[in-house]
């Protein structure tokens, strides 16, 4: 996961305890310390270390600001005042967190110390206002469960958002002619959400690959040793040595072009130039977390990084195409590509293989990926609408296929058949091992993007966010 560092910023109003709310806001900095949080803090705005005027708001902005948080925690320690809370939120637009911790019982003389929680719901009204989205966790305890499980959720939110609005893809070449269905509108994701393309030529790409083979030997040993090692080798040296310079010059490329992904025109050009197919090389590159897609697909690219940024860094996803129906499970589906999932979802060693029945070339990973727990994922858009599908899948038996591979079933095809014809998404998803689907569902709010589910699971997501 991409470092995520959050603004702390306690708050409470001066018609409830101020003692009180100072205690409980040590109470939280403590927790967020032992669970391993990089917070920024606000001790030394004021006395109380607490939000609550216009000065303290002014103050906290420009130490978060200068500070480059990633996300706003605006706990509640006592009322809070919501207003400064809202200000401060629209300033640095960053995701939202808005929780407080559980009142106690009142006292004997039917007093109470904080109203925490009829403080959120001012601040959650107040917030709709400014027009703020926010992230909301359960009234809770501080050493309940669902505390940790909601602080460290709102962390991969945070990822997902820091990644989406950084994202700068390596594009190689023009999409395949044949290809119309990845045509993208490079100047609408700019403008969206600031998603920028770094274009350049195929024959940059050969250019590169010969000065790595010419000046950068040893880092193409390191890659031979690392495939030998890490795949069974059913292709000849010279092959193998192709295949360790392209993935060199690819990450060569994107640090250049400061790319945290990438897509590359493997069709057919690529072939007849170089005589090896770009796919272990890719596979390779995307367990180091610098995603290089085929067939110029930069909607998958970026599906790839949501994804990826949603495990918090964990997992890493499979590029794959719906393909055909499991020929016994009416709810089957193989996903499968030439050979570009990354090598840690292998269920076995990856070979890499001579020939492929698409390509008579070599450079194809041949395996088949672990099964379980599988979250689908595809961000699309057309005609000026962007939205993310979004479900789960597991992992089911199924018969042998070239290339790297998961048979998987949903709950119901027929559904997920529909969304994929009538759009505006294509033959292409991203799949990752777990459940990310609540992360990723959080995060469309915060980048704009619309949530689509293709089973009915959306009360389920919400019920799982509510910490139910």
């Amino acid at each position: 996961m991409e470092k995520i560092k959050i603004g702390f910023a306690p708050t409470r109003r001066k018609i409830f305890s101020a003692p009180d709310a100072v205690k409980y806001a040590d109470l939280i900095r403590n927790q967020l310390t032992e669970l391993g949080i990089d917070f920024v803090d606000i001790q030394e705005i004021n006395e109380d270390g607490l939000l609550y005027d216009d000065e303290g708001t002014r103050m906290v902005g420009e130490k978060f600001i200068s500070e480059k948080v990633d996300g706003l925690f605006i706990p509640h320690c006592n009322f809070g005042t919501e207003y400064e809370c809202a200000k401060l939120a629209q300033e640095l637009n960053v995701p939202v967190l808005l929780w407080g911790p559980r009142d106690e019982r009142p006292e004997s003389d039917g007093s109470r110390l904080r109203d925490s929680q009829c403080g959120l719901f001012a601040t959650g009204k107040v917030l709709r206002r400014f027009q703020v989205p926010f992230t909301y966790m359960n009234n809770c305890r501080i050493e309940d469960p669902e505390f940790e499980r909601g602080i460290k959720d709102f962390l991969k939110v945070c990822n997902v958002v820091k990644v989406f609005r950084q994202t700068k893809i390596l594009q190689i070449g023009p999409r395949p002619f044949d290809f119309w269905s990845v045509m993208v509108n490079e100047g609408e994701l700019l403008e969206k959400f600031n998603i920028q393309l770094a274009p350049i030529s195929l024959g940059e790409l050969y250019k590169e690959i010969n000065k790595v083979r010419e000046e950068m030997a040893s880092k193409v040993t390191e890659v031979i040793n690392f495939l030998r090692e890490n795949t069974v080798v059913s292709i000849t040296d010279e092959q193998l040595e192709r295949i360790s310079s392209l993935k060199i010059a690819l990450s060569n490329l994107g640090d250049q072009y400061g790319c945290n992904a990438g897509v590359l025109q493997c069709w057919d050009d690529f072939q007849e130039e170089l005589g090896i197919t770009p796919y272990a090389a890719e596979a390779i590159l995307q367990d180091e977390g610098f995603p290089v897609l085929c067939e110029t697909d930069i909607h998958g690219a970026i599906t790839t990084l949501l994804l990826d940024a949603a495990s918090g860094g964990e997992k890493k996803s499979m590029f794959a195409d719906f393909t055909v129906r499991h020929p016994d499970n009416e709810n089957g589906e193989l996903l499968q590509h030439l050979g570009v999932f990354p090598f840690s979802t292998a269920d076995g060693k990856p070979e890499l293989i001579p020939t492929h029945f698409v390509f008579d070339y070599p450079g194809s990973v041949g395996m088949e990926a672990k099964k379980g727990e599988l979250t689908l994922c595809r961000f699309d858009g057309d005609n000026g609408e962007y939205s993310m599908l979004l479900g789960n899948a597991k992992g089911i038996e199924g018969p042998y296929n070239q290339g790297s591979y998961l048979w998987m079933e949903v709950d119901n095809w027929k559904r997920l058949e529909s969304k994929l014809v009538y759009g505006p998404y294509i033959h292409h998803c991203s799949a990752i091992h777990g459940d990310v689907v609540p992360i990723l569902y959080e995060a469309c709010k915060y980048i704009g993007v619309t949530p689509d589910f293709y089973d009915p699971i959306e009360g389920d997501v919400k019920a799982y966010l509510r910490g139910e």
